[in-house]
């Protein structure tokens, strides 16, 4: 095939160190007749810098081995360019690679060295929509309020942590819960303007939220809208009433939440809450909230949902 590839590697991502298991992955990828080059971050912003380094490069194909937070970093770097990205998922929560049903690399699982390989090179070429919050991209959601104080509390963490999973996320959750408190929102979605006591607000781009939650199930990565959501309330009883909700579908129909497709969400918010973006903190509100069609040419395994795309797959061609 022949693909000129960039791996970019986040060697703090996940509960392991996966550099060994990546280079064997390269040596897999390069037997199939991929060109791979592989490179490691440093520190925040450097997986946007090779991605788009790599994109004027005109790079076929971006592969990023970390979470989330490193994807949203890449996709950064190649959103509106030519050059594709793909993912090796080695972080903690890996959320977008779930929804695609991407194999999970890890150390105790050796073998998934060749299903990784296998559903990269399987994989088909996605145009998918990007999110962007005040002026960054996002592949899978942004949120402010409740998720995005927890995630501002939690993040970042250290390797020993990342080995509890989601449990760290669980015990950081209750401990900013019990304080949270909703607070008062100004929201205009697509123009229409709403004033409620909010506790959170989700602009997704997936189907999946967290590691439990089918939030959005029909929800498209190329229909050119978000899912947004809404959670009313004023403390921690709404806030289990929300997550019983959430953990048993019923969230749909409770008058305290708000959902709405749309393409556009503006949030201010008395006193300011903190804003992510797939998982990293990202500032405070006010946050405006857009989304751009195709924005992004995106590697999808075989084996991913069907009903995540309503359009067509492209061809991945070199230069």
């Amino acid at each position: 095939m022949g693909y000129k590839t960039l791996l970019i590697y986040n060697p703090t991502a996940g509960p392991w160190d996966m550099t060994r298991t990546l280079k064997r992955l390269a040596d897999y990828l390069q037997t199939t007749g991929w060109q791979i080059e592989l490179v490691q971050t440093q520190q925040a912003g450097d997986a946007t810098r090779y991605a788009r380094q790599a994109a004027a490069q005109h790079t076929d194909i971006v592969l990023v081995a970390g979470g989330d937070g490193t994807i949203n970093e890449a996709v950064n770097g190649v959103a509106g360019t030519n050059t594709v990205l793909g993912l090796v998922p080695v972080g903690t929560g890996n959320i977008l690679a779930h929804q695609l049903h991407m194999p999970i690399l890890t150390l105790t699982a050796p073998l998934y060295v060749r299903k990784v390989g296998e559903a990269l090179c399987g994989s088909r070429v996605q145009r998918v929509d990007v999110g962007v919050a005040n002026g960054r991209y996002f592949v899978c959601w942004a949120g402010l309020g409740l998720d995005a104080e927890i995630t501002m509390h939690i993040e970042p963490r250290p390797r020993y942590a990342k080995r509890l999973r989601t449990l760290s996320y669980i015990i950081a959750g209750f401990a900013v819960a019990s304080e949270f408190r909703g607070v008062r929102s100004r929201i205009v979605i697509e123009g229409r303007t709403f004033r409620t006591r909010a506790l959170m607000a989700l602009a997704s781009n997936i189907q999946l939220y967290a590691a439990f939650f089918n939030i959005a199930p029909h929800a498209r990565m190329d229909d050119g809208l978000l899912d947004i959501f809404v959670f009313k309330g004023l403390g921690f009883p709404y806030i289990m009433r929300h997550l019983l909700h959430l953990f048993s579908g019923t969230y749909r129909h409770d008058p305290k939440v708000m959902h709405a497709l749309a393409r556009t969400m503006q949030v201010q918010t008395i006193p300011t809450v903190a804003v992510h973006l797939d998982g990293d903190p990202f500032g405070d509100t006010p946050a405006t909230i857009g989304i751009e069609p195709g924005k992004l040419r995106l590697l999808i395994p075989p084996q991913a949902p069907a009903n995540l795309f309503s359009k067509p797959p492209e061809h991945l061609s070199t230069d």
